[in-house]
């Protein structure tokens, strides 16, 4: 019988029981470490330190000739963020100024360009000046008009939000155009900046551009939301960043909005002198080819007449309903009901890690052949996760404190409660996500998947404003104790008048828990009938989802 085996090194030692007997366990270690098998052992060692140094300098070498492009790159993109972060600041700042419901309905508008991008997308890649550069063809007319927007409004903002004269109601409707308009140009940057990248970067290095995406919004949000709001805080600046209290915050929206404008013009002047476009050969490569602009709708058109695709957005354009009153309105509520705005804003800082990591363990799970099972099983989560958040907001008037200030535990248990509610967001987006990406046809380039996107992006909206402009007709409210009659609670104006005819505005039946629950109850009832249909849909053989296997 073979009594040699090999150690961990690949050396042959005897494992007989007389080589055991005569003490060869003892000596096969000290031979194992002798000199000799000690310089293969650190040959071997060194050949891999070598070979990782060697991979770790070329990617290096790829990456520093990009380094300048992935910096610029992330630098436009915390830009785009900045519009994005101060239209999600406004209707925070406005509820604090008592407006209606109907009237952040209307703000809400404010959001459609990003999901309605893709009607004019074809354009911005196809029309462009070759001597300007194709790209900043668009993106530097669309940041310089960004700069002079967020100039105008530095000078205007605060009549529109009601700060200069107490008396005078925020014109909600100026604010609504202006942050259209700005929304509307920074998702136009969005597109040249998305098609400038797939050239600025080498091809080794264009996986970055998502990264900087990313990462770049989600500071420029950060930056034009949860900063703005902390910093314009009288109340936060004086709590912790102040020694002695001021009647203002550290910032004001006016100041913000004035400064960003000089950033947007200066950078946008230095990009257009000093960055180069690499000049666009037509045929030179595909991927960035325009196909013209009739042939890009062409594409559109026979996407969504695929029957499998029309099943689809009809599920996408739908799922929402049940939880619309809950994304939409209950931080406006918690608003309503006390909390500062800006510690509202603040609970976002903790979320971020979550945000970061739920993508990666979610995505272990949706990356099979099934992600929609997913989706389903988060869906039930989701919607209870609402019945707690109505729960919550109307607990929270019986936790405030003296000096209109809520204890510690009250913090914690909403961020418990987001960090929930978080948990089956992210299930589902990553899911749909995936979803996405597995029946999007390849031969149509990323035509497909923008518009499922797109889709995706309606499907929100459309129930979002619904929802808020149906709050204040769901809601009845009584003037009681005003030494006159006939006075409404329907705005702040007629707060005001009930306030100073000596009376107070009782809410007898307040319509946001009305729109939860019929939310929530159209919620349950979507998945018990579109259950089966969203299983088929993900079931369906490739070639359905592929346009020039179908029938135009």
């Amino acid at each position: 019988m073979n009594t040699r085996r090999r150690n961990k090194d690949g050396d042959e030692e005897d494992s007989s029981p007389a080589a055991v007997s005569n003490n060869q366990l003892p000596n096969s270690f000290f031979e194992m470490s002798s000199p000799h098998h000690q310089n293969n052992h650190l040959k071997q060692k060194l050949e891999e330190g070598r070979r990782e140094d060697r991979a770790i300098a070329e990617e290096c070498s790829q990456l520093h000739g990009d380094r300048y492009s992935i910096a610029l790159l992330l630098f436009l993109y915390v830009l785009q963020g900045i519009p994005l972060g101060l239209a999600g600041s406004i209707p925070l700042i406005l509820q604090s100024r008592q407006i209606s419901y109907k009237e952040q309905a209307m703000f809400s508008l404010v959001y459609w360009p990003f999901s309605l991008k893709l009607i004019w997308a074809p354009i911005v890649d196809a029309v462009y000046s070759s001597r300007i550069g194709r790209r900043k063809s668009w993106l530097v007319p669309m940041q310089y008009l960004i700069g002079f927007f967020m100039l105008y409004l530095s000078t205007r903002v605060s009549y529109l939000i009601g700060d200069e004269d107490p008396n005078i109601e925020p014109s909600v409707l100026t604010l609504t155009a202006i942050f259209f308009m700005l929304n509307f140009l920074a998702a136009t940057q969005d597109i040249a900046v998305d098609g400038w990248a797939l050239t600025m970067l080498s091809r080794e290095n264009v996986g970055y551009a998502s990264t900087c995406n990313s990462v770049g919004q989600t500071a420029g949000f950060f930056l034009g939301n949860v900063l703005l709001l902390a910093l314009e805080s009288a109340d936060f600046c004086n709590q912790y960043l102040r020694t002695d209290p001021q009647p203002r915050g550290i910032v004001t929206l006016k100041s913000f909005l004035f400064f960003w404008g000089i950033v947007f013009l200066i950078t946008t002047t230095l990009v257009f002198i000093f960055k180069r476009e690499k000049p666009h050969v037509p045929g030179e490569d595909d991927d960035e080819e325009s196909e013209g602009i009739v042939l890009a709708y062409k594409q559109l058109y026979r996407i969504v007449t695929l029957k499998s695709v029309k099943s689809f957005m009809a599920i996408l354009l739908t799922v929402k309903i049940g939880f619309a009153a809950t994304d939409s309105v209950t931080t406006l509520k918690l608003i309503e009901s006390g909390i500062p705005k800006e510690r509202l804003a603040l609970l976002a800082v903790p979320m971020i890690p979550l945000q970061i990591i739920l993508p990666w363990i979610i995505s272990k799970y949706t990356a099979g052949p099934k992600p929609l099972s997913v989706f389903l099983k988060a869906m039930p989560f989701r919607l209870f996760t609402g019945i707690l958040f109505a729960y919550y907001v109307y607990w929270t008037p019986s936790q405030k404190m003296e000096g209109d200030s809520f204890p510690i535990y009250y913090y914690i248990l909403l961020i418990m409660l987001f960090a929930f509610n978080q948990v089956a967001v992210y299930s589902m987006y990553v899911a749909i996500m995936s979803m996405h990406a597995r029946v999007s046809d390849p031969a149509m380039g990323g035509t497909y998947m923008t518009l499922l996107n797109t889709v995706t992006n309606l499907g929100g909206n459309w129930p979002s404003t619904l929802v808020l402009w149906l709050v204040d007709p769901l809601t009845w409210k009584a003037c009681l104790g005003a030494s006159d009659t006939g006075h409404d609670c329907d705005s702040k104006r007629q707060i005001d008048q009930c306030t100073a005819a000596g009376g107070t505005c009782h809410t007898d039946i307040d319509g946001y828990y009305i729109e939860v629950i019929v939310c929530t109850i159209i919620g349950f009832l979507w998945l018990k009938l579109r259950h089966q249909e969203m299983r088929r849909i993900q079931d369906l053989p490739e070639g359905d989802w592929k346009v020039l296997s179908s029938h135009l």
